[in-house]
């Protein structure tokens, strides 16, 4: 499913997605399998636009994110991190970090690796037309560029710079 997330930054801009359905022949077409195409599908279905459920209320200055119990299982130590790393350095704001965090726990892993995570905060970079300073993109992007399973890195990077 993560590989969708890649094609889907490297070939559409978020408003120019086709339809599920196209959307759907479309990735089979490129090779993908039915199985991931679907969970693809309803991952980013989850997304939902300027109407999903993000938190819309700023952040209180000093504040800080108490993961619950599941939380922390799932998003590991690197993980939290990291997220706390983006806002730290306002590549996030608390209502995209809550669309990371909730979009992280709907994959069907019971951990979270870091290099998946990084792909999710793309994704929802890429959904919500988040502008992010090139230095956090490069980070972002660090180990993705190295993955053999993976886009080049380089590639997503100019789309989302454009």
């Amino acid at each position: 499913m993560i590989d969708i997330l890649v094609y889907l930054f490297e070939n559409y801009l978020p408003d120019a997605c086709p339809e599920p359905e196209v959307l759907a022949r479309k990735l089979s077409a490129a090779g993908f399998e039915t199985d991931d195409i679907s969970a693809a599908l309803a991952w980013l279905d989850g997304l939902g636009g300027e109407a999903s459920g993000r938190c819309r209320s700023p952040a209180l200055a000093g504040s800080i994110r108490i993961y619950d119990e599941e939380e922390q299982e799932r998003l590991p130590a690197a993980c939290r991190g990291f997220i706390a790393f983006l806002e730290q350095h306002d590549a996030v704001d608390a209502s995209l970090r809550e669309a990371i965090i909730e979009r992280a726990l709907a994959l069907p892993d019971d951990e979270i690796a870091l290099d998946r995570l990084k792909v999710i905060v793309l994704a929802v970079i890429w959904r919500y037309r988040h502008e992010v300073d090139a230095l956090i993109l490069e980070e972002l992007l660090a180990e993705d560029a190295d993955d053999e399973d993976h886009e080049s890195g380089e590639d997503v990077a100019r789309i989302l710079l454009n």
